[in-house]
């Protein structure tokens, strides 16, 4: 009984911070939208690796700079995002995220936007902090 209670307690030690992080993860993977709803710049700054590969589900590609360029110029101008799931994996110094959610915003001329979409981002880590360094969105029926 005591070598399963050690068993049970070291299984819930080393499962307990894969699911801390996992969290985190996730809690920045939603904050990311909220940032691009309100145009931080700053934070986005911050989370988009120097090499990210921001990939739109039309095929569109962006740099860091041009996600950036393109908020400040309302190219892109997300007005509400709700994730339906999400789930995040963790292979050592990196996280996936894979997730639904509904996308809404304003073309440059003005009309709306509707798109459900699948997503995968990848994260590394960075020194002390995680970065974004690839998204992949695709269309799909929710």
């Amino acid at each position: 009984m005591r070598l399963f209670l050690l068993l049970f307690f070291v299984g819930l030690y080393t499962v307990c911070p894969g699911q801390k992080l996992a969290s985190e993860i996730d809690k920045l993977h939603r904050q990311k939208f909220t940032w691009l709803i309100n145009k931080n710049y700053d934070s986005l700054n911050r989370l988009l690796h120097e090499q990210v590969q921001y990939v739109h589900s039309n095929g569109w590609v962006q740099s860091k700079a041009e996600v950036i360029d393109d908020l400040k110029s309302e190219k892109l101008n997300y007005t509400r995002i709700e994730v339906v799931e999400s789930t995040v994996n963790i292979y050592k110094g990196t996280a996936i995220v894979s997730g639904k959610g509904h996308f809404r915003g304003l073309m440059p001329d003005k009309s709306e936007f509707k798109l459900s979409l699948f997503y995968t981002e990848v994260y590394v880590k960075a020194g002390k902090e995680w970065k974004l360094i690839n998204r992949l969105a695709t269309k799909v029926t929710l």
